[in-house]
């Protein structure tokens, strides 16, 4: 579960929307994970291979 702290919903992992990173992370490896409701940033996670 995430917390957003922008609107104070607690978010399940699969809930959230996928969004690609911002900056210079390679975004076939990283996505950013957004609070479904308002719309925050809630975590940038690692998907890609190793």
């Amino acid at each position: 579960m995430l917390d957003c702290e922008n609107c104070g919903t607690t978010v399940d992992r699969a809930d959230a929307i996928r969004t690609e990173t911002m900056g210079d992370l390679d975004r076939d490896r990283w996505q950013t994970l957004c609070c479904p409701d308002c719309g925050a940033r809630l975590e940038t996670v690692f998907v890609g291979d190793e």
